[in-house]
C-alpha cells in the first residue's frame, strides 16, 4: 500500500527462507496488521513461516513490544509492591483463586488479568461466574480501585489491552500455528506486561493435561517467558509444574470454586495446598516481601476473608450456594487395589464433554458442570467404590464423558491398603525454576 515502509510480502518471504526479521519490520507488521492494512492471508501465512523457522530472544522480545504497543498500558497506583501470576492452563487448575488473596493478605497487590476456558483446560473467569452476581469484567479505574481497597483483583483483560495480541490469536487458533513456543510467549507475555505488574511469576504446566506435553517443551516455553519479561523491566520467575494428574480432586466450574473456598479456610487437597504456597513464596519474594511465610496464613483462613472482600467487590456473594448440577452419575472403581494413574488429558475432556468447558469462545458452559475425582493415585480403593461423580445439567452427555474416561485411571491390583503411602512415588509437583 503506498506510504507504507514495507510490503508484508517482503517479510513473509524473509521469515520463510529462514532469515531474521528487524525491529522495523516486526513493528510495522503488527501495527499494520491491527490497522487492517496486511490482510488475513498474510499474517497467517506470516504466522507459518514463524511457527515452521521460529523467531530468537531479540526478535520474540520486540514482536511482544509490538503488541504491547497496539493498545494501552494499565497504570497501577498503589502503595503495594504489585506481582501477578499467570499459568499456561491445566485440568482443575483454581490456584489462582487461592493465591491472588493470599498474597494479597501477605501485603502484595495482586492484579489477576485472566482468561477463559477453552478445550481440556479449565478458565478463571468461567470459575468464578458460577458465584451468584460477579462480574468480569472491570474498567481500568476499578481495577485500580480494588487494588487500593482489596489487595486483589481477579477480571478479564480491558478490551484495549494488547488488541494485536487478540486479532493473531484467533488467526492462530485456525491456522494450526498456536503451538509456536514464540507466538505463545509473545501472546502471554503481552498482556501481562501492559498490565503494569512490576513483578510477575510463572506456573507452566508440563504433562498429558497441559499445553507443553514433555518436560523440555515446557522448559523451552519457560526460558522464553523468562527472557521476555526480563528484557522488558518486569521481574520474572517461572515454575514448571507436573500436569499428568489433575490439580485437586475437583475439576469444572462451581466444583473448584468449592474446593478453593476449603483451602482458603485452611483445609483441602495437600497439592493444591503445595503448589499454592509454593508460587506464593515467589511472588512474595520477587515483590520483596521475602520475610513473608504464607504457610500459617494460610491455614489460619485469614485469606479468606480477603477473598470474601474481593468476590463483593465484584458483585458477588462469597456466602450464596454455588449452583449444583441437575444431573450427578457416579463411576465406580472396577477393582480392589491401589490407583497408580489418573491422565488429567483424559478427565479434562470428560469435563469438558459434560459441558464445564467449551470448543468455542463464544460457547457457553454450565456453572455446575464438572468431575469429582474420589481417589487419586497413591490411594486405596474396593471394587464398586465411588471414583468420579460426573456433574452435568444434560445426562445426555454422559456417555460421550465415560468414553473420555475409559482407560484413564488404573488400579494395581496386587496393592494392599498398607501400601497406599507407597504405591507411587512421585515427583513433587514443581519440577523446576527458571530464572533470569
Amino acid at each position: 500500500m503506498t506510504g507504507e515502509p514495507f510490503a508484508a510480502v517482503d517479510v513473509i518471504r524473509t521469515k520463510r527462507d529462514g532469515g531474521r526479521l528487524t525491529g522495523e519490520q516486526i513493528d510495522w507488521v503488527v501495527d499494520a496488521y491491527t490497522r487492517g492494512v496486511v490482510a488475513e492471508e498474510q499474517m497467517a501465512a506470516l504466522a507459518m513461516a514463524i511457527f515452521l523457522r521460529g523467531m530468537d530472544q531479540d526478535e520474540t522480545a520486540r514482536w511482544t513490544g509490538a503488541m504491547i504497543d497496539s493498545g494501552e498500558r494499565l497504570s497501577l497506583r498503589t502503595a503495594r509492591p504489585t506481582v501477578d501470576k499467570h499459568s499456561t492452563g491445566g485440568v482443575g487448575d483454581k490456584i489462582t483463586l487461592v493465591l491472588a488473596p493470599l498474597v494479597a493478605t501477605c501485603g502484595a497487590a495482586v492484579p489477576q488479568l485472566s482468561g477463559r476456558g477453552l478445550g481440556h483446560t479449565g478458565g478463571t473467569l468461567d470459575k468464578l461466574e458460577a458465584i451468584p452476581g460477579w462480574r468480569a469484567e472491570l474498567s481500568a479505574a476499578e481495577i485500580g480501585r480494588q487494588l487500593d481497597e482489596v489487595g486483589a483483583v481477579v477480571c478479564a483483560a480491558t478490551p484495549t489491552l494488547a488488541p494485536a495480541d487478540r486479532l493473531l490469536y484467533a488467526l492462530r487458533d485456525v491456522t494450526a500455528t498456536v503451538e509456536s513456543v514464540p507466538l505463545i510467549a509473545s501472546s502471554i507475555m503481552s498482556k501481562k506486561i501492559a498490565e503494569g505488574s512490576r513483578a510477575l511469576v510463572l506456573d507452566v504446566k508440563a504433562g498429558s493435561g497441559a499445553f507443553m506435553k514433555t518436560r523440555e517443551r515446557a522448559r523451552e516455553l519457560a526460558r522464553a517467558l523468562v527472557d521476555i519479561g526480563t528484557a522488558h523491566g518486569v521481574s520474572t520467575t517461572a515454575l514448571i509444574t507436573d500436569m499428568n494428574v489433575p490439580l485437586g480432586s475437583a475439576v469444572g466450574n462451581a466444583v473448584e470454586v468449592a474446593e478453593a473456598v476449603a483451602v482458603l479456610r485452611g483445609g483441602g487437597p495437600p497439592d493444591v495446598v503445595e503448589l499454592t504456597l509454593a508460587l506464593a513464596r515467589e511472588m512474595l519474594a520477587s515483590a520483596g516481601l521475602s520475610g513473608v511465610d504464607p504457610a500459617p496464613v494460610l491455614a489460619s483462613g485469614q485469606a479468606y476473608e480477603t477473598w470474601c472482600r474481593m468476590i463483593r467487590a465484584q458483585g458477588g456473594d462469597p456466602e450464596a450456594p454455588l449452583p449444583r448440577p441437575a444431573h450427578v452419575h457416579v463411576v465406580p472403581a472396577r477393582a480392589t487395589g491401589v490407583v497408580t494413574g489418573l491422565d488429567a488429558y483424559s478427565v479434562g475432556v470428560a469435563a469438558w464433554r459434560l459441558g464445564a468447558g467449551r470448543a468455542r469462545k463464544e460457547d457457553p458452559v454450565q456453572a455446575g458442570a464438572g468431575i469429582r475425582c474420589l481417589a487419586k493415585p497413591g490411594e486405596f480403593v474396593e471394587a464398586d467404590q465411588p471414583l468420579f461423580e460426573l456433574h452435568t445439567d444434560t445426562p445426555a452427555a454422559v456417555p460421550t464423558a465415560l468414553e473420555a474416561l475409559n482407560g484413564a485411571y488404573t488400579v494395581t491390583t496386587t496393592g494392599t491398603r498398607d501400601e497406599r503411602a507407597t504405591a507411587e512415588e512421585l515427583d513433587g509437583i514443581v519440577l523446576e525454576t527458571i530464572r533470569p
